[in-house]
């Protein structure tokens, strides 16, 4: 079954263009529709203010004081009313009972009875043409015919063309005006959004000339404010990357660092026991070399650990509560096997008060196991070693690692979790200092601390963990 292709997104140029321009024509239309409805209107209450008037003329020049309809009819108006007209005027005078009859006769009434003295305006075919007519009815004063009721009706039309025709020049002329405002808005819009897209491009030009190993942070300050929160979460973005790649480039430094040496010396071992033809002087080169290589297995391991340690990320492993006896329990039973073998002891005092913290449990346990094989390593055989989970003054946990072995010296003490301190040689604190190294990355991301303090004899190394800092630790005692 084939995928179907994805969209490919087009450019922010084009996408404002695409939605401004047609949204700017689509708004002049509403315009330029409304503004029609609106000349139409004006247009037809001018025309019709000049047939009312004509229509009030007539009117004034009707009398039925001779016992019949007569009007004196203002020829020289209605010749001044065609000339403003511009076109054919039409008018008829009757009475409401159709009996007298002056003027165009078939001159069509209004569907509706008229209101008296309100004069009507509509629009009808008469003779081919289409005309506006007016059209007024009101009583007849004296009556005829004895009629108590009678109306007479006076209408006047003129033919449509002339309003029409103005009306079409206007609409002309509106529809150029706003052609050429559309054209007009239209090239600003482009010229505004290619300058206002200006400074991406030049940001695009300044990152593609960019050096590969160039991590610096983007510089623009005249980007507009809409940009400027994508460009910060880029340089997050790059200087999380450049964090990584400095603890890269730090971990390959340190495993060149600490590799070296113990390969260059089995290296060295490897060519005397070739070279030995006395098999016990060779089986003590090997011998001397698989002390070489657990060393370096436990440095490489360390060096691992110290790594993850530092790029344990808490969306990847989130905190959880963990349970501080069964972690130490499991941690005594997985070094049993080392003490053992130097005849140590091992107890555990404060396992019965049940405490927890809040953390993550894989890096709680590398801490723990470091500590303990420190702990086993300087211990003297028939030494002893204690496990001791306690609460803080501070209301928080306290697990720490007590021996018997030969201590520490202050200056060692205040170096204690530095990468590749050196102490005085056969004195604690000799050594790569990867255990405890590891342990205060992990303390560091636990918001707790690492804490070391002289015994007598020996020395005790405390994880400490605060009750309402980094995670909160939660005892239950």
């Amino acid at each position: 079954m084939t995928r179907p292709a994805e969209r490919r997104p087009g450019s922010l140029r084009s996408l404002l263009l695409w939605i401004l321009v047609p949204a700017q024509i689509a708004v002049l239309s509403l315009a330029l529709w409304f503004s029609s409805s609106q000349l139409h209107q004006q247009v037809d209450l001018a025309y019709d203010r000049s047939l009312a008037g004509a229509l009030r003329a007539i009117d004034h020049n009707i009398s039925t004081a001779s016992g019949g309809l007569s009007v004196e009819l203002p020829y020289l108006m209605l010749e001044f009313f065609e000339l403003t007209a511009n076109d054919s005027v039409y008018y008829r005078i009757l009475t409401e009972d159709g009996l007298a009859d002056i003027g165009n006769q078939d001159l069509p009434l209004p569907d509706a009875r008229l209101v008296s003295n309100t004069p009507v305006f509509y629009d009808r075919d008469y003779l081919g043409a289409s005309i506006r007519i007016a059209a007024l009815a009101r009583p007849m004063s004296p009556p005829l015919y004895g009629q108590k009721d009678g109306r007479v009706i006076v209408m006047v039309g003129e033919d449509r063309g002339g309003r029409d025709r103005v009306i079409r020049d206007m609409m002309i002329r509106n529809i150029v005006r706003d052609l050429i405002e559309v054209l007009a808005s239209t090239g600003l819009i482009v010229v505004g959004v290619l300058i206002g897209l200006r400074p991406l491009t030049r940001l695009y030009r300044k990152l593609k000339g960019r050096a590969p190993d160039d991590l610096s942070p983007i510089s623009a300050p005249e980007l507009p404010r809409e940009v400027r929160p994508l460009v910060d979460a880029v340089n997050q973005h790059v200087a999380r990357h450049a964090r990584q790649a400095r603890r890269q480039r730090q971990f390959l430094d340190d495993a060149s660092h600490q590799l070296r040496t113990p390969l260059a010396v089995l290296h060295t071992q490897l060519d005397y026991a070739l070279r030995e033809s006395d098999p016990a002087e060779a089986r003590a080169a090997l011998l001397a070399m698989r002390g070489g290589l657990d060393q370096a297995q436990r440095t490489a391991a360390q060096m691992l650990a110290l790594a993850r340690a530092r790029e344990a990320d808490i969306h990847d492993s989130p905190p959880r509560t963990v349970a501080l006896t069964p972690l130490a329990q499991d941690v005594i039973r997985q070094l049993y096997s080392l003490a053992r073998q130097k005849r140590q002891t091992i107890a555990m005092d404060g396992g019965e008060l049940d405490a927890t913290v809040t953390g993550v449990e894989w890096l709680l346990r590398e801490a723990l196991v470091n500590l303990m094989d420190n702990a086993i390593k300087y211990t003297p055989e028939g030494g002893a070693i204690t496990l001791r989970i306690e609460r803080s003054p501070g209301g928080g946990v306290v697990l720490g690692v007590r021996d018997t072995g030969p201590g520490m010296t202050e200056t060692d003490i205040r170096k204690a979790g530095r990468r590749f301190r050196r102490g005085r040689a056969g004195k604690r604190g000799h050594g790569a200092g990867l255990g405890l190294a590891i342990v205060h990355t992990i303390m560091q991301r636990h918001g707790g601390a690492l804490r070391i303090e002289p015994a007598d004899p020996g020395v005790q190394v405390s994880l400490v963990f605060p009750a309402d800092q980094g995670f909160p630790a939660k005892s239950s005692f």
